[in-house]
């Protein structure tokens, strides 16, 4: 799914923009077919995220990106003519358990350093939501560089990820043989490869989104903005049928005094469960190398059930995509479940957005949802709701943190529901 042109012409929400006027502040779309509006934008956003300053060529390149998404600045008229804080948003699909939901996707969340503590981050946040509750879109994702910010807006930790540092001079491999081939590829290949595996396999986890070109050129080295572009390699496997099933884009760099290398891999996307055995003993087998590292895996990836000494694996689980539900029903009514169940629940919700008690009913697999004035027997914040979404948290955690309250046993047939059979996975930063 592309994004719609008219997602790109949402009017900026009236609220915020009011707020913002009355700080002296203009808030605005930034238009991408203006040279000035774009250069500004993008300048500004690698300000706002301490990159150096883009040169032309990667300047345009970003540009291209950013034609399909929505961006507002915030200018004010005494600070120049680039904006003082950036945002920008658009349509995707997001996997669910059985399915697909409308998701609006939130960044380049900015906000110049001189112009911090005045409620612009605030204005620019509650102003994406409303402008997606406004066009009918149920849920809200984002990843995030600072993890204590989000949760104020209803946003949840939902899809935690993995990240994985091998010491491949201790695991000793025990993968099963696969009939396929392994072969290098050129960048351009690879590229291509990438993005059309992502769109292929994204349906079988939680918590993807669909990917840009953008994005697969720079994981193969293609962007002119990539200091590392001449050290990416790319490896992908055939199966027996001679069709690509999997893809690996990476970098070997040298650690210092040891004539031995760090495999770093930037991107590991499969079809297959023997594309994934096939790439991983590559790299667990490669020679001159002693290490591995990779991020944004599966938190359940299989890669510890593949080497003899797990003890040479060091997993590290952090946080990764946030959600936020806006339209309980809609959202609620988009997945499918593994458990039957029939809870009233009681969602808390500062904003508005998701604020109400809602009768769920699920069978079948399938889930319906409806308001209600009975006494619920759950009660969670719009927070702890979106955290479970994705089927990766389980909500007896939560209710163990006192993060949920009720009835033992609603709380218990709610969260074998909701728990998705493999764990959620968002492979890509947007």
């Amino acid at each position: 799914m592309m994004t719609a042109p008219e997602d790109r012409s949402v009017p900026v929400d009236p609220e915020s923009q009011r707020r913002l006027r009355d700080l002296g502040l203009d808030y605005r779309i930034a238009d991408m077919a203006i040279d000035a509006d774009a250069e500004g934008f993008l300048r500004a956003d690698a300000r706002g995220f301490l990159d150096e300053d883009p040169t032309d060529a990667a300047a345009a390149e970003l540009r291209e990106t950013m034609r399909a998404r929505r961006n507002i600045g915030v200018y004010d008229e005494t600070a120049g003519s680039w904006p003082i804080a950036t945002v920008n948003g658009w349509r995707t699909a997001m996997t669910v358990p059985g399915g697909e939901i409308d998701m609006w996707a939130i960044s380049s969340v900015t906000v110049s350093g001189t112009h911090r503590r005045r409620g612009i981050a605030r204005a620019l946040l509650e102003g994406e939501l409303r402008a997606a509750s406004a066009a009918g879109i149920p849920l809200v994702g984002l990843t995030v560089s600072e993890a204590t910010i989000y949760s104020r807006y209803g946003f949840g930790s939902a899809v935690p990820v993995a990240n994985l540092t091998i010491d491949t001079q201790q695991t000793g491999w025990v993968g099963a043989p696969v009939p396929g081939r392994l072969l290098y590829t050129d960048r351009a290949t690879l590229a291509d490869d990438l993005e059309r595996l992502h769109e292929a396999a994204r349906s079988s986890r939680s918590g993807q989104v669909q990917g840009w070109r953008g994005r697969w050129e720079r994981m193969a080295g293609l962007s002119v903005a990539d200091k590392d572009a001449s050290k990416v390699r790319g490896v992908h496997y055939l199966d027996a049928d001679g069709t690509v099933r999997g893809a690996m884009a990476y970098t070997v760099d040298e650690m210092p005094g040891t004539f031995r290398s760090e495999l770093k891999i930037r991107t590991i996307i499969t079809e297959t469960d023997e594309a994934l055995r096939a790439l991983w003993q590559f790299v667990v087998q490669h020679d001159l190398v002693d290490r591995a590292s990779v991020d944004l895996r599966p938190t359940d990836d299989p890669v510890h059930w593949l080497v003899a000494n797990q003890r040479a694996i060091t997993t590290r689980v952090h946080d990764h995509g946030w959600l936020r539900v806006l339209d309980v029903p809609a959202a609620i009514e988009a997945r499918s479940y593994n458990a039957a169940a029939d809870v009233v629940v009681r969602v808390q919700d500062a904003l508005g957005f998701a604020d109400g008690t809602w009768r769920v009913r699920i069978a079948d697999g399938a889930a319906t949802v409806e308001a209600t004035d009975a006494a619920p027997q759950v009660t969670l914040g719009v927070v702890e709701l979106s955290a479970v979404y994705a089927g990766g948290e389980p909500l007896l955690r939560l209710a163990a943190a006192g993060r949920v309250q009720g009835d033992s046993d609603a709380v218990a047939s709610l969260s074998r529901a909701f728990r998705a059979d493999a764990a959620p996975l968002l492979g890509i930063w947007y």
